[in-house]
């Protein structure tokens, strides 16, 4: 059972928040010696005063910067794939797919630096809950195949996530019950600032990349799953998965690329998972636990600069991966199907419609950067980062 759950952690500002999540896991009697910690950050973030955060929390784990992830692929042999990994990027959570996949953990957990734990729920112990649960759970549909998972009060709020293609809105709502026995994800939703896309914080009134409107635990209800053939958004800052799932799992390279196209990471990530889940009967779990999502105050303007050159693809990327893999036996055969789609179709009648082309390209490179991982598994070295 010892460190089987590896949480990875991007940040560049607050690496303490995880401070509170140890004390919860405490709190709640939750093994703290199940967790390995993976905190991927830049060259210019202070790397020992992390690792010293770690070590005083009596937590394993490992600092990862820009020159310690360069040394990690060398160590590897998989130097060729370091490209996969986008700088200065969220997509960074994607080396710790890999750092998860070579080091054989069985579990998954993604947090992002500016959320926290709500005190009385068992963080670590819920998203275990939810991956091993098996028995009778709501599931959700609509009549635009898409499934906004904060549909609980949206007559009350009206909000949509980020990643919910605009085209998809107003739809009708449809819930009914279900028995799910092979859950792969646990998702847990957010309270205080939701994650909206900037065109949608702008029509909240919200010029420093918040939204006025705010959720709290009333806001959300029973537990769901999104009902077969369905796609829905799915944000990393709040989510356990089992290690099965990394091969159709890859976290785009957004921001590094020649379009500018940013912000759609986990999003379009959560696309090839659905995707993958409704070919080999499996489900995502959502609702909680819930985390507390205070995102620091930013331009607006600026979120929707990285957005705007992904919207239009936003709309139109599930419909190309719903197309493909209905035949397929495992992610990787799933995810090969939905990289070649998007390498060989034609998208010129979109905007920017080529980084779905160089997407494609990026996505068949993961498979075969697993797929040299497992084969170097024999030669594999230990890999520190904070020595």
């Amino acid at each position: 059972m010892s460190e089987d759950i590896c949480v990875v952690v991007p940040t560049i500002r607050n690496h303490e928040c995880m401070r509170q999540y140890f004390e919860n896991a405490r709190t709640h009697g939750f093994d703290l010696d199940r967790l390995f910690v993976v905190l991927v950050t830049e060259d210019f973030c202070d790397t020992d005063a992390m690792a010293e955060m770690l070590s005083d929390a009596g937590v394993s784990g490992v600092v990862f910067d820009g020159e310690a992830r360069a040394e990690w692929f060398d160590q590897q042999g998989i130097a060729e794939y370091d490209h996969l990994i986008p700088e200065a990027s969220h997509a960074q959570t994607s080396f710790g797919l890999l750092y998860l996949w070579a080091n054989d953990f069985e579990y998954g957990v993604f947090i992002d630096d500016d959320t926290l734990p709500h005190e009385d729920v068992d963080f670590f112990g819920t998203h275990m809950a939810n991956l091993a649960f098996e028995g009778e759970i709501e599931t959700v549909s609509s009549d635009e195949d898409w499934v906004n998972v904060l549909y609980q009060n949206e007559d009350d709020h009206g909000l949509y996530p980020r990643g919910y293609p605009y085209a998809a809105m107003d739809e009708t709502v449809e819930t009914a019950t279900t028995y799910v026995d092979d859950v792969v994800a646990s998702q847990g939703l957010w309270t205080n600032v939701p994650d909206l896309d900037a065109v949608r914080i702008l029509m909240d009134g919200d010029l420093q990349g918040q939204a006025q409107t705010r959720t709290d635990e009333t806001d959300f209800g029973e537990d769901f799953v999104a009902a077969e053939g369905n796609y829905l958004t799915v944000c990393s800052m709040n989510l356990a998965f089992r290690r099965e799932v990394v091969p159709a799992f890859y976290q785009l390279p957004m921001d590094d690329n020649e379009w500018d196209v940013g912000r759609f990471d986990d999003i379009w990530s959560g696309l090839f998972l659905k995707r993958a889940c409704d070919v080999l009967g499996k489900q995502i779990y959502n609702g909680d636990p819930l985390c507390e999502h205070n995102k620091a105050p930013r331009s607006t303007f600026s979120d929707l600069t990285n957005e705007v050159h992904g919207l239009e693809l936003n709309e139109h990327v599930y419909e190309e991966t719903d197309a493909v893999g209905d035949d397929a036996d495992s992610y990787a055969d799933v995810f090969e199907a939905m990289g070649e789609r998007l390498t060989e179709g034609d998208f010129s009648d979109w905007e920017n419609g080529a980084f779905l082309n160089y997407c494609g390209e990026f996505m068949l490179d993961w498979l075969d950067c697993l797929d040299e991982l497992a084969a170097n598994e024999t030669d594999r070295v230990p890999a520190t980062a904070d020595d």
